[in-house]
């Protein structure tokens, strides 16, 4: 502890409203990144030291108050908004917005023949493709799950036809429509979307991506669910979800957060001059 309680006061501000500006910055860097989610930092008082205990009274005295001085603020934690972001149209078909509660499970092909023996992660980024095995996965190649956990593929045409297009409804159907004149819509796979009993758990990744083993309802692999039941949201095609950082908001916390700042600047440099004063005393 320094001679002056003061001075370690100020320093932990300058701390904290350092990683505040961070937290704020980051939002602000992230206003276009599709389906982020803004952070928030919080704050809490450090320990305080106790100069008196508090006693009660007696018959003979009155009860005495504690007397305590605080030494500072200390991080209590980073919590994400997970409310929704605006969907903006792309006119893409493979571009996938959720409306509503509800998460694209997708997983590394690479490291597991399935999604209980491979790297799987959360997100609501919807930037998907078909790849050249007609899997439907993200720009970094993760098959996207349907709602019995197995990867999203398009079927085989009948004999004699070809694919002519696809579309996804708001069910996760992934309808096909053959040059023939069929279709596949009576055994059409579904995507499926996971929620989480605690959103609060899932652990930022990044390009979008979650982890989720504190936060799944059964802490391994949460369940998926048919889009539109339960609770869960609707996927609408041709849309992806937006930030849902507000830029007034969050340049209003930046000031906030910078004038904060300097006012604990300016009690480490004021304790500073008291410091030189004392050292000075004996001159």
């Amino acid at each position: 502890m320094s001679l002056i309680g003061s001075l370690d006061s100020g320093v932990t501000g300058l701390q904290m409203f350092s990683k505040d500006l961070e937290v704020i910055g980051n939002n602000i860097a992230n206003v276009n990144t599709t389906a982020y989610k803004s952070s928030r930092l919080g704050f809490s008082e450090n320990f305080s030291n106790t100069l008196r205990n508090a006693q009660p009274a007696t018959t003979e005295t009155s009860n005495v108050l504690a007397a305590q001085i605080g030494t500072g603020v200390k991080f209590s934690g980073v919590t994400s908004d997970f409310k929704q972001g605006a969907l903006s149209t792309t006119g893409q078909t493979t571009d996938l917005g959720i409306s509503g509660e509800g998460y694209f499970l997708v997983r590394d092909a690479s490291s597991g023949a399935d999604l209980t023996d491979s790297l799987s992660y959360a997100t609501r980024v919807g930037s998907f493709r078909w790849d050249d095995n007609g899997y439907l996965v993200t720009a970094a190649g993760m098959r996207v799950q349907d709602v019995t956990g197995a990867d999203v593929q398009l079927d085989t045409p009948p004999a004699g036809a070809s694919l002519q297009s696809v579309s996804i409804n708001t069910s996760g159907q992934v309808i096909e429509f053959y040059t023939d004149g069929t279709n596949n819509s009576a055994t059409a796979q579904q995507i499926g979307l996971a929620t989480f009993k605690q959103q609060g758990g899932l652990v930022k990744k990044g390009d979008g991506l979650y982890t989720y083993d504190v936060a799944g309802i059964n802490q391994t692999l949460p369940a998926l669910g048919a889009p539109g039941a339960d609770g869960i949201g609707t996927i609408e095609a041709g849309t992806l979800e937006q930030s849902n950082v507000d830029l007034t908001s969050e340049f209003a916390s930046m000031i906030t957060a910078q004038r904060s700042f300097q006012a604990n600047s300016r009690v480490v440099t004021v304790s500073d001059s008291l410091l030189e004063d004392i050292v000075n005393l004996k001159r």
